[in-house]
């Protein structure tokens, strides 16, 4: 079984359990771990930048519900 074939399993067994599940491809740190698993109602943030101007995307306005609605935070940032 290919790496990536296993990262899939193991991404369908956290989400089945609850967890939010992102596959992290570029970091801003080197050696950092393949999956990032989230539990539910986590202390965890999630920021989405936006210049002054900036509008959210309807994709990225859906993932912030989504995230809200498995009480992980999520917000967008605006600099006044």
């Amino acid at each position: 079984m290919k790496e990536q074939q296993i990262q899939s399993k193991k991404i369908k067994e956290l989400e089945a359990q609850g967890y939010y599940v992102l596959k992290l491809i570029n970091t801003n740190k080197n050696g950092i771990p393949d999956l990032l698993a989230i539990p539910p109602n986590s202390d965890v943030l999630f920021i989405e930048v936006k210049g002054p101007n900036g509008k959210l995307s309807a994709l990225q306005q859906h993932r912030i519900k989504e995230l809200n609605s498995l009480g992980i935070k999520a917000e967008v940032y605006k600099p006044i």
